[in-house]
């Protein structure tokens, strides 16, 4: 289903899996591809096809992307002072960006197409908006959406705890430390489902993308009727 679903909204890359854990997840492999420069990475890795998990110290390249995920880093007082310093960021920020309640000991990734073997807790879609209107009206069909979406611009990684905490499906932007780090092209966003909610949004969506292309061709012959063409 999350196959079809990927190619009826066009997605450029399927949708991944995401575990928070406390134990390593059986039958998944350690993350064996080296120093990456953000923890966002790992999306795209997954994105890639790629099944694995992480420690914290595969994050710690990353301070922002640690600070999201509760892992303390000397090294974050650093990079908010440059971010601040250049005008990227104003410290009044800080305390309102979203964190996870406690520092995961291993998180899992997974392309969600049947292929994550650990507990689910979000499942991350790249989308251009057009796409991401439609999944936005399957999570509120699903029960996995609010009328008013939560959304964030920086950091993207923090779509995470902000869709974890919520129980709801939220909207990042995509910052840009992802967007470099990660190749996201400028006109796809990000949306966060929580994996309890994922099959409800995947049937919804069925339903959903039938009944946009008929308004679609309905609000087409409308517009040929009034305007002559």
């Amino acid at each position: 289903m999350t196959s079809e679903l990927q190619a009826a909204l066009g997605l450029s890359k399927p949708p991944i899996a995401i575990g928070f854990l406390n134990e390593a997840p059986e039958g998944v492999a350690a993350w064996s591809g080296g120093a990456v420069p953000a923890g966002c990475s790992f999306w795209r890795a997954a994105m890639d096809g790629q099944t694995f998990y992480t420690v914290p110290s595969d994050h710690y390249n990353c301070a922002v992307g640690a600070y999201t995920h509760g892992i303390t880093l000397p090294a974050l007082n650093d990079t908010v002072g440059f971010m601040v310093h250049s005008g990227y960021l104003q410290m009044k920020e800080v305390p309102s960006i979203p964190v996870l309640p406690q520092a995961p000991a291993f998180v899992a990734y997974a392309p969600v197409n049947g292929t994550a073997k650990f507990p689910v807790d979000l499942v991350v879609i790249a989308a251009r908006p057009a796409s991401a209107m439609l999944i936005y009206e399957a999570a509120l069909r699903g029960g996995a959406g609010d009328a008013v979406t939560q959304s964030l611009g920086r950091p993207a990684c923090a779509v995470l705890p902000l869709s974890l905490k919520s129980g709801m499906t939220s909207v990042s932007f995509g910052c840009k430390g992802n967007r470099t780090f990660t190749g996201l092209p400028d006109e796809e966003l990000y949306l966060a489902v929580p994996g309890a909610k994922w099959d409800a949004l995947v049937t919804a969506a069925a339903e959903i993308v039938a009944a946009n292309g008929t308004m679609g061709a309905h609000y087409s012959q409308h517009k040929a009727a009034i305007l002559g063409a």
